[in-house]
């Protein structure tokens, strides 16, 4: 499959009805790591920049996955998610990109779009890497950011969006994670010999951690897969949370599993809330059969970054087995 992606002139009409018709794009640049989405920057004749997002089938890599009851992590796209996202992560005093403009009708380009503030191209996980002392500031204030997303309680689990209509869940969020962990298991151990070989040990695993589980039924808001590369840094030193559209309420174990794995020795930085160690390693373990299945999913498509996502399943495929 050959992917044709946007060209400066095919947001001309657009920039002219949000610019002026004086305004021109200069230059429509494809960022790398969207998978789901397009995104690019696009760069205005006067010098500035502003990010535009759209969702549309030409700019989704990823085949279909594995789905369970009340999932609320799968094929989590789309221009409704982001505005029901954006307008509660601003209401909890969470820096996110400024909403410049967002089309849900297809007015332009026959797709969903937004246009969002360009905050910068410096991530969060960049800056640790080359200069980790400036990278104490905006660490800390990412910390307070996660403390407030993970105080603000809802009523059940679940994507925002689904929860306007007051629908409560039966099923303990435990459950779905352990669900989630067998389906990934299942699904790799086709595409693996040696997933396949430790299925019964993997699986009896998996059902031993959520034994462990003692009840609870208390959900804050967490973003799903936030690493340091989902958060930019402004000039002033001030993190900005970006790929939001999988914010969900749900157990803040799950946010802080993969906490934990990404930012890995910075993640004390952070000054996590309190978390229970067993709802924790559940979690940590169900994420590393999910970053074994979807890695090797979109690997057999024309993604451009396969080879990555092999060696990113290779890894947890070693991490998964370790513990049997």
């Amino acid at each position: 499959m050959t992917r044709a992606f946007l060209r400066p002139d095919d947001v001309r009409d657009l920039v002219a009805e949000q610019f002026g018709a004086d305004r021109r794009p200069a230059a429509l640049d494809r960022l790398t790591g969207g998978s789901k989405k397009g995104v690019y920057r696009l760069r205005l004749d006067d010098a500035t920049s502003v990010i535009l997002y759209v969702w549309a089938t030409a700019e989704n890599y990823w085949p279909p996955s594995p789905a369970v009851e009340d999932d609320p992590f799968t094929d989590a796209s789309g221009a409704g998610l982001f505005a029901v996202n954006h307008a509660a992560l601003t209401a909890a005093g969470v820096r996110v990109p400024r909403l410049l403009m967002l089309d849900r009708d297809g007015r332009h380009l026959g797709a969903d779009l937004a246009l969002v503030e360009d905050a910068g191209a410096t991530t969060l996980e960049a800056l640790m890497e080359r200069d980790p002392a400036a990278a104490d500031r905006p660490l800390s204030a990412l910390g307070d950011a996660l403390r407030r997303m993970h105080t603000t309680l809802g009523p059940s689990y679940g994507r925002l969006a689904d929860l306007s209509g007051g629908r409560d869940r039966p099923r303990p969020a435990e459950d779905v994670v352990t669900d989630r962990a067998l389906a990934h298991l299942a699904a790799v151990a086709t595409r693996d010999a040696r997933m396949g070989r430790a299925h019964d040990r993997v699986a009896a695993h998996v059902r031993r951690l959520r034994a462990e589980v003692a009840p609870r039924r208390r959900y804050g808001l967490v973003h799903g897969e936030l690493g340091p590369d989902h958060v930019l840094v402004t000039p002033e030193g001030e993190p900005v949370l970006i790929d939001f559209e999988g914010l969900t309420y749900f157990d803040v174990e799950w946010e802080h599993a993969w906490l934990r794995m990404r930012f890995e020795d910075a993640y004390p930085a952070l000054r996590p809330v309190d978390l229970d160690p067993h709802r924790l390693e559940l979690y940590r373990y169900a994420q590393v059969l999910s970053l074994i299945e979807g890695p090797l999913r979109i690997a057999g498509t024309d993604f451009p970054g396969r080879d990555w996502m092999l060696e990113l399943a290779e890894w947890n495929i070693a991490k998964a087995l370790a513990v049997l």
